[in-house]
């Protein structure tokens, strides 16, 4: 029995206090004034009356009643029922400071309010939820209030307080009359002998009215009204379910309403549907807005808050927030909400829907049946039910996962969490984790764990409708009608008797409008009240007590789980096959047939995957232990340890599957015996696992030993013998432990107190015997065989109990103890004692858990903490013996290392240290998809200054011969991770401490487990020094700058010197640079030129380098010669000598002549503006630009462009004489200046007007360069255009729209350059703008640039929007590709399947996306529109964009020669950061691997996949590029641009003698050298078509993978280091052509495994294979073998002289002339005859052609008079010899021939005695002084102080060094008196 209303009390508004904006609430009065014992008074009611604060009105509201929830400090909820009424105020005085602010809703507020209203509130404090009723009462006392009934106040108000109701069942008919006592004394009116059933639940007040009270019948159950369904239909089905996931797994719920009464119905609706869970955290329907910072809380809460506060709550980040009124759930977006685990999930939303909307079945029917839907009460009751089905769903079984381990005096139950999961498969599942760990759950587990007690709805369906709920799940129909059984007894629980709803009770809103109060409320008589309330105490006391008899019972238990099969579990790892091969092993090993066992393992490892067969082992094993057989000799252990080790190895470390638990008992059986009667248990050789080390796993053993124990305790004497089994849930002949306990519960009362007594101590002793024998079997399982060697303190578990992970070193400890392995040190017992005291420490933390909780009294918990220490050390002892004993057994026979060959030069930094390769994602290897199983292997990894490799044998018995081999170069890692040991699974005689994943971007991935020999400092000096070399100081660091240096240098010492002397050297370089330059400063990012004004000054500054800064008078006039000083001629010879400019003058762009007659009418010319490259440092020092335009106005224009990256030509095409541009994209105020209004006029020209109209003028050039624009005369119509052609929807509408570039197809250029011409920007062609004719230049750019961009329709240009990829894309898109192409583990989800991982990475994509945008520029050249390509910063997709251009508009470009000026030109002068984008160094490492090369690469490699026959070179070229480009191993791809080339002196290096011949630093020469010997890079198909234009398709489905990305060959690694591969002995080249395995006989037949075997070495082509036998027969015969090409070149001759002369011969000698140019000496630079070939480069380097040609003025000089005659060198040498000249910038001492000419007045210099040409002259006219000079950095070693002498000319100063004093002396008279005879 409970009282109806604990407080009635009346708020009002506090005139007092008012102050500020806000009022405040007081409390008038309160009945009754004591406060109740069981029941305090709750503080802070007035704030939840007005919970948007007390405030005056203007105007009087209607009524309100709302129901506020209030928790107390016990967790106990009190019901606050508040009915708030509008009175007027009194207090005149205050009205004018009030107004102001009440009147906020009447604007401006000039007209105040006669009065203003206060609100009164009526309160009823309660600890039933009875709203209904509470609004009857309150609306009554208003009523009687307002209308001024004669009824007393005191007295309904004294009725109402001592009304006392049932809490639950009271309102069955055969109970006795409960309220009846109200009545007596109320005395208004009696009732009749017919009406006491009725009173049972009637209740009167005393104001002629009468109302029905229905409490529950089960008060367990909630009540929820119609709340449930309105708050579904407020928000939806998906909402409310994520609510309810959410408040399950303790997230932070907000609700938003206007109306209070529907945030107190939300929440109680969401409680409702949580049931049997309870809701136990924070819990406030109403919080005030006083009270907002409790959101900001950091505990779980549901809290409802007005919506007038919603702005408060947008900062709150963590919280959910349920808006009612506007129906949406907004989730942030760091809460992640576990969802349902499906079906479940899907099975209620569908139950749901067909409640809430049943129409929708039928709804597409012809004739549809009409279908009511439920009323809103039954609908609520429905959805309860069906989440009441979910739950039996959730936590079906879970009874018998009860471990009870006291039954007396109280039952102590815990729940078995690891055990509920696994057998219901769920152990993954986020949701059921969360749900089992929380607060909700651990109520629920000790509320309904007991096993005797009453019994609900809930317990029901677990016990008795599971089955039916499986059956009936996907049956929609009998799922329906099962919710509405359900759902019939929710109701009815609810409403026992739905037919007596009768209410008599007077209201005001019955009629007429509600009458407003004349009065304010009156006091009211506290004494009056208070004398009901004793009165009614007083008769309480005498009355009977009512007793209402609870029906206590057995709590049925339910089918039990294991009948729950695992539907999920996969039928492989269940096969009966593989159980039998289980138990056939483990028969084998106690018969001792070894062999056989020995065969059988490597089957029983892998079958041990699967959870059969290991529950399988655990029983076999038990079966020998039963039958004695438990002692077993040394093979026999190994074997059984192995197994167990390797059925624990994929045990998580909650054990779900029990697996662990079934092994305990025979880890501490099975033993083998050593010498001196020494006996070895299993546990020594099994604690490596992490399940050992987690507390709540050794909690449940022992809950589950103690339960076993105190069931065999009850049994009847003749049940004893079944209790030994080892069945924990009992079997079904069997009395369960939960059973037993309900019996015994039952019995609990009738026994005497001895009996009781008895029972408690020999319970507590039962629990206490179990911990004593726990202590031991966990001293067992933690301390390690050997305590000196700290192995044991891998588990931080022994220092965290929480903590689950299996990192292997926890504290200091560990280091001391790893140093220690002398066991004389004396320090063994302190180390000892450490293991030991953190074992005791977790042992200790354990018993104090598991004895607390299950009763242990103190005595006893004290004798356990005592007896622990010694248990321990006892222990030690006797594994000290046993481990001295085990070290004498023969140790395992490990394979032995392998070492790998190395490449010249590279060294080896670290030995090999003994690993496990495992098996990663890609299943080739595992042997699953057939084939050996070749991973995992065991081996040594190597770290070289070049490679990490591994090298090894495979573990597998059945391929133990064959050698597995994976590497990559240091250069390419992108990832190193650590791995736990539980996430390495290697054959587990072997000990793992700790592994490494290393992934690099050669797709390769190696995953790597360290053995126990390797001591883990060792492993962790292995990861500093690849790290060392991965990402070195500078790029001088890289192996292709240290090859051939000690490795040790390299990884400790040599950074720091080399460091020094480098920034030393880039200090000089600034330096020199800043004097040479004067006000032009060189810094290393940005070059700001000096203004215009000043240039000239510039001109006589004296330059200190070889490259120049002059000032060009005058353009037009000025040839290259002139411009050039004699110092800077060496840079410049090498500057025409590079790739750009032989391609330049292969395409007829621009000459270098020295004779002033160049024709004037070439549109291009060479400009040398950049020589210095202050222009631009990305760029090359040559570029083309439009002849007319000077170099002083390029300066101005490349300002516009990103990175002074301007438009320049690099390509021609020699038909239509179209050129391709290429540019960064424009600065943004260049793009609003130039493309926006490029003709608008300004009153002055300012600076940017005229750099825009230089811009234009540059356009317009290249433009009137073209025959096409000329021939036109500058304005024609095209004959191919007519209006018909015009439609607005053409291709370049899809181009710019789509962002993805989807739409294009191959005849795109053809319809945009010949037929339609729709407006720029992709809008609709205006009419009268109309372009008649199609463009001379687009200009490709970035759609994000170019908006807004309006287009001139009298323009000869062209922008067309692109959207272009970013370099972030490419970056995540590689990574993804990178995981599908190599995972790290094998994936079981059916979704992400290899396919789907591929296209989710987009890489094809992004391909897809290049390929359209080039096949789009190459049909407007191929049409005779110039194309600018103008990107992002023009070093990405730019290059790459052009370069597939060009690759697929020439086919030079598709020959080898071709190929490599092409990646030169467009790749390497032009600037691509191959060192930023590959994070070569430590500088870039944060920016990250960008494979933009690669990409270019593999487009290429798509190209040559469509056209197979027009490439010169083969697959293996590209994919051998696409290794090299980061691998370090040679120079070409270091650094970001020539100039950082040029100032690292790696750019002409390779021009004089090589030091070591051996050692190539060019691919190029390295692939030139190979090429020569092997036909490896050679396409066999090449057979070219003149003048072919390619245009692939580029549509993503006729893209395919690239192989390069998935094969790989574990028999060697990869193959593109080609010494390591093919000449494995004494020559290392020259066998490469080599490409059979010549030792096997011919005859036999081979098997060639998918990657292990090279498939190219073992299956070689028809052709390679004859050219191969060729020559092995020439050798045989002893004839001089021939060069492969020149083989294949006569056969090709002598089969097709036909077809030969059919293609074209000017392609050939084309190709003949470029590949003679290309084989000049490199050391000469260009050198070729004036012929009449106006395009060749007309540069003579020799000494007599000088470089000054006429200067302007027209003078001759005097070097061009000598140059008119040639004499004999002999006449003009007066003195030579050998001397040592300092190079330019960064150049070191060579020695060099130097000739002292008197005839001709100069010192020359030659590279050698013998040569002809010289390489440079001094003008001895020129020279000032020679003085002598001092030894500089890097000069020659040795040599005397005295023999460096500098000579001064007018331009600078050269240092030279003689072989010694004296000769230096010669030198400088010599030099002297010459000066002096002049």
């Amino acid at each position: 029995m409970a009282r109806l209303a604990d407080y009635f009390v009346v708020v009002g508004y506090d005139l007092d206090k008012r102050g500020g904006s806000e009022g405040q609430g007081r409390i008038h009065q309160r009945f009754p004034e004591k406060d109740w014992e069981d029941n305090p008074f709750p503080q802070g009611l007035e704030l939840f009356c007005q919970p948007n604060g007390w405030q005056l009105v203007p105007e009087r509201k209607p009524p309100s009643f709302f129901v506020a929830v209030l928790t107390d400090i016990n967790s106990e909820r009190h019901y606050c029922a508040c009915f708030t009424f509008w009175e007027t105020v009194e207090n005149p005085q205050l009205l004018k400071g009030e107004s102001s602010e009440a009147d906020e809703d009447d604007g401006p507020g000039l007209l105040q309010p006669a009065q203003l209203y206060a609100p009164r509130s009526l309160v009823l404090v309660s600890r039933l939820d009875h709203s209904e009723v509470f609004r009857n009462c309150l609306s009554l006392i208003y009523t009687v209030h307002v209308d001024g009934l004669h009824v007393p106040m005191e007295t309904v108000i004294g009725n109402l307080l001592t009304c006392i109701i049932p809490i639950a069942g009271g309102s069955q008919m055969n109970d006795p009359p409960l309220c009846s006592l109200t009545d007596i004394l109320l005395g208004c009116f009696q009732l009749g002998q017919d009406d006491i059933e009725e009173s049972s639940r009637t209740i009167t007040l005393g104001a002629g009215d009468r109302q029905v009270i229905q409490t529950p019948i089960n008060d367990s159950l909630p009540v929820s009204g119609c709340s449930v369904a309105l708050l579904f239909r407020q928000l939806g089905i998906l909402n409310v379910l994520c609510l309810f996931c959410a408040a399950l797994t303790e997230h932070k719920i907000l609700f938003l309403s206007s109306s209070y009464q529907r945030l107190t119905d939300a929440c109680r609706a969401l409680l409702a549907i949580m049931f049997p869970l309870k809701y136990s955290f924070t819990y406030i329907p109403i919080l005030p807005g006083k009270l907002l910072e409790v959101l900001s809380t950091p505990t779980p809460f549901i809290i409802g808050v007005n919506s007038i506060f919603r702005s408060e709550t947008q900062e709150l980040l963590d919280v959910i927030i349920a808006d009612l009124d506007g129906g949406t759930v907004t989730i942030p977006e760091c809460v992640n909400i576990s969802p349902l685990p499906e079906p479940l999930l899907h099975h209620t939303q569908t139950a749901i829907s067909m409640v809430l909307d049943p129409e929708l079945e039928v709804a597409d029917h012809a004739f549809p049946p009409s279908i009511q839907a439920s009323s809103l009460k039954i609908q609520d009751k429905e959805i309860r039910a069906i989440f009441l089905w979910l739950f039996a769903q959730l936590f079906q079984g879970y009874r018998w996962c009860l471990h009870i381990i006291r039954i007396h005096p109280e039952p102590v139950i815990r729940f078995y969490k690891a055990a509920f999961l696994g057998q219901r498969a769920l152990s993954e599942d986020d949701f059921l984790m969360k749900v089992l760990d929380g607060m909700a759950f651990a109520g629920f587990v000790s509320e309904r764990g007991p096993p005797y007690r009453t019994t609900d709805l809930f317990d029901d369906l677990i016990a008795s409708q599971v089955e039916r709920i499986r059956q009936e799940t996907g049956n929609s129909q009998k799922v329906m009608k099962h919710v509405k059984e359900l759902a019939e007894q929710l109701f009815k629980n609810e409403n026992p008797y739905p037919a007596v709803a009768m209410h008599r009770v007077q209201r005001t809103a019955e009629k007429a409008q509600p009458r407003v109060p004349q009065t304010s409320f009156p006091p009211l008589d506290e004494v009056g009240v208070q004398l009901f309330i004793d009165h009614a105490a007083a008769k309480l006391i005498t009355a009977p007590p009512v007793v209402k008899s609870e029906l206590k019972g057995l709590v049925p238990a339910g089918p039990p789980l294991a009948d729950i099969v695992d539907r999920n579990g996969n039928v492989l790892a269940n096969s009966a096959r593989r159980l039998e091969v289980v138990r056939n092993c483990i028969t084998y090993i106690f018969d001792n047939k070894m062999l056989e066992a020995k065969k059988l393992m490597p089957a029983v490892i892998r079958a041990l995957k699967g959870r059969a067969a290991r529950v399988c082992l655990t029983q076999e094993l038990n079966q020998h232990v039963l039958q004695n057989r438990a002692v077993l000799d040394d093979q026999q252990f190994d074997y059984i340890v192995r197994m167990m080790n390797c059925t624990l190895q994929d045990c998580s470390h909650m054990d779900e599957h029990g697996i662990a638990a079934a092994l305990l008992p025979l880890v501490t059986a099975f033993c083998r015996k050593l010498g001196g009667g020494i006996t070895q248990f299993a546990y020594s050789c099994v604690q490596e696992h992490v399940v050992w080390t987690n507390m709540p796993f050794w909690e449940a053993m022992f809950y589950s030993d103690v339960q076993k124990h105190i069931r065999s305790l009850y049994l009847e004497n003749e049940e004893e013998g079944d209790a030994s089994t080892n069945d924990s849930e009992g079997g079904q002949q069997q009395v369960s432990a939960l059973e037993l306990a309900s019996e015994q519960s039952r019995l609990w009362p009738t026994l005497s107190k001895e009996q009781q007594q008895e029972r408690v101590q020999k319970e507590e002793s039962t629990v206490f015997s179990q911990a004593i024998h726990y202590a031991n079997r966990m001293s067992y399982l933690l301390l390690p065989l050997d305590t000196s060697k700290n192995r044991m303190l891998r588990n931080t578990g022994l220092g965290d109990v929480e903590s689950v992970s299996n990192s292997y070193v926890t504290n200091s400890i560990a280091g001391s103890m790893a140093e220690s392995y002398d066991t004389e040190s004396g320090f063994e017992d302190a180390e000892c004692s450490d293991v030991a005291n953190s074992v005791v420490r977790f042992i200790n933390r354990f018993v104090d858990k598991v004895c607390n909780e299950s009763g242990v009294t103190n005595e006893h918990l004290k004798a356990l903490h005592t007896m622990i220490p010694d248990i321990v050390q006892m222990h030690i002892e006797t594994l000290d013996a046993v481990n001295r004993e085990s070290k004498r057994l023969p140790p395992i026979q490990k394979p032995k290392l392998l070492r790998p060959t190395l490449l010249l030069g590279e060294e080896f930094v670290m030995e090999g240290m003994r690993v496990h390769l495992i098996a990663d994602g890609r299943e080739e290897a595992t042997g699953v998809m057939g084939g050996p199983p070749l991973l995992p292997a065991e081996g040594a990894i190597f770290l070289t200054t070049y490679r990490i490799i591994f090298k090894g044998t495979p573990t597998d018995p059945l391929v133990g011969e064959q050698v597995v081999s994976r590497s990559f170069p240091i250069a390419s890692l992108t990832k190193e991770k650590r791995l736990s040991g539980s996430q390495v699974s290697v054959p587990l005689d072997q000990l793992i401490q700790e592994g490494l994943q290393l992934r690099s971007c050669t797709f390769q991935l190696m995953k790597i487990a360290f053995d126990e020999e390797v001591a883990s400092d060792l492993a962790e000096v292995f990861r500093k020094h690849v790290h060392k070399l991965r990402f070195p100081q500078h790029v001088q660091g890289t192996f292709a700058f240290t090859v051939g240096q000690s490795a040790k240098l390299v990884v400790e010492h040599k950074t720091k010197d080399k460091n020094q002397s480098l920034r030393t050297l880039s200090k000089n370089l600034v330096k020199t640079a800043k004097r040479t330059i004067g006000r032009q400063h060189v810094t290393r990012k940005k070059y700001s030129p000096p203004t215009w004004e000043n240039r000239s000054s510039l001109q006589s500054e004296i330059d200190e380098d070889e490259i120049s800064v002059s000032e060009e008078p005058d353009q037009s006039s000025l040839t290259l010669s002139s411009t050039i000083r004699s110092s800077d001629r060496q840079t410049m010879s090498n500057a025409v000598e590079r790739a750009c400019c032989r391609d330049y003058q292969r395409l007829g762009l621009g000459t270098l002549s020295s004779s002033l007659t160049r024709s004037k009418n070439e549109p291009f010319r060479i400009s040398t503006v950049n020589r210095m490259y202050t222009v631009c440092r990305s760029y090359p020092g040559l570029l083309i630009v439009p002849q007319s335009i000077p170099d002083s106005t390029i300066q101005r224009i490349s300002r516009c462009y990103r990175q002074n990256r301007f438009p320049v030509v690099c390509w021609r095409n020699s038909r239509t004489k179209a050129v391709l541009l290429r540019s960064a994209g424009l600065h943004t105020k260049g793009v609003v200046g130039f493309f926006k209004s490029p003709n608008a006029t300004t009153s002055g020209p300012s600076q940017a007007d005229s750099t825009s109209l230089e811009q234009e003028k540059y356009l317009q050039a290249i433009i009137s360069s073209m025959p096409s624009y000329s021939e036109a005369s500058g304005r024609n119509t095209l004959s191919g255009f007519t209006s018909s052609h015009m439609s607005t929807s053409g291709k370049w509408g899809s181009i710019r729209g789509s962002g993805r570039l989807s739409m294009y197809n191959p005849d795109v250029g053809n319809r945009l350059a010949e037929k339609e011409s729709p407006q720029a920007n992709g809008g609709p062609a205006e009419p009268y703008f109309l372009r008649q004719k199609r463009a001379y230049l687009y200009i490709i750019g970035d759609k994000s640039q170019l908006k807004g961009g309006k287009q001139d329709s009298f323009q000869q240009w062209e922008v067309v929007p692109i959207e272009v990829f970013d370099i972030r894309q490419v970056k995540n898109s590689f990574k993804k590709l990178m995981k599908a192409c190599v995972p790290s583990s094998t994936n079981n989800d059916q979704n992400m399947t290899f396919h789907r991982c591929l296209e989710e990475s987009e890489w094809m994509n992004l391909l897809h996306r290049l390929l359209q945008v080039s096949v789009l520029v190459v049909e407007l050249l191929d049409n005779g529109s110039s194309v600018m390509v103008s990107l992002e910063d023009g070093w990405d997709v730019t290059t790459q964009v052009v370069s597939l251009v060009q690759l697929l508009s020439d086919p030079y470009y598709r020959t080898i020669d071709g190929f490599r000026l092409l990646v030169e030109k467009e790749w390497l002068s032009f600037g691509h950061r191959f060192s930023h984008r590959g994070a070569q160094t430590l500088a870039s490492q944060s920016s990250g691997f960008t494979p933009v090369f690669l990409q270019f690469l593999d487009c290429v490699h798509q190209i040559h996949l469509q056209f197979p026959m027009e490439f010169e070179f083969s697959q293996y070229y590209l994919k051998f590029l696409a290794y090299h480009y980061v691998s370090n191993r040679f120079r070409t791809f270091l650094l970001d641009s020539d100039y950082e080339r040029i100032e690292l002196g790696v750019l002409y290096e390779e021009k004089g003698e090589r030091r070591n011949p051996q050692v190539c630093k060019s691919v190029w020469d390295y692939i030139d050298r190979l090429n020569k010997k092997t036909p490896i890079f050679y396409n066999y198909m090449f057979s070219p078509e003149e003048e072919e234009v390619l245009k692939p398709y580029s549509f993503i489905s006729n893209l395919k993978v690239w192989d390069f990305y998935t094969e790989e060959t574990l028999s060697e690694g990869p193959s593109f280091d080609w010494e390591l591969v093919r000449g494995r002995q004494e020559k290392p080249l020259e066998e490469a052509g080599e490409r059979m395995d010549t030792t096997a006989p011919k005859s036999q037949r081979r098997i060639v495994w998918p990657c292990y075997d090279s498939l190219s070495k073992e299956v070689p082509d028809a052709i390679t294979k004859l050219l191969q036998d060729v020559q092995n027969l020439e050798s045989e015969l002893g004839q001089p073998t021939e060069k492969w090409k020149e083989t294949w070149d006569k056969i090709k001759t002598a089969q097709r002289v036909e077809s030969r002369l059919e293609s074209k011969h000017s392609f050939s000698s084309s190709l003949l002339m470029s590949s003679n140019l290309s084989h000049q000496r490199r050391s000469q630079g260009v050198y070729l005859q004036e012929s009449g070939v106006g395009s060749s480069i007309n540069l003579a380097l020799d000494c007599e052609v000088n470089t000054t040609s006429t200067p302007a003025a027209g003078r001759p000089s005097t070097s061009t008079l000598y140059s008119q005659f040639q004499s004999t060198e002999s006449e003009n040498r007066s003195y030579e010899g050998i001397l040592y000249k300092r190079g330019a910038l960064l150049k070191p001492w060579k020695p060099r021939w130097f000739v002292l000419d008197k005839t001709k007045h100069q010192l020359r210099y030659y590279e050698s005695r013998q040569d002809k040409v010289c390489k440079g002259l001094i003008e001895l006219g020129e020279v000032e002084s020679v003085i002598m000079g001092t030894p500089a950095m890097g000069a020659p070693k040795n040599i005397d102080d005295k023999a460096f002498f500098d000579l001064k000319t007018t331009k600078r100063v050269y240092n030279f060094c003689a072989q010694d004093s004296t000769n230096a002396q010669l030198w400088m008279d010599s030099i002297q008196s010459c000066l002096s005879d002049a």
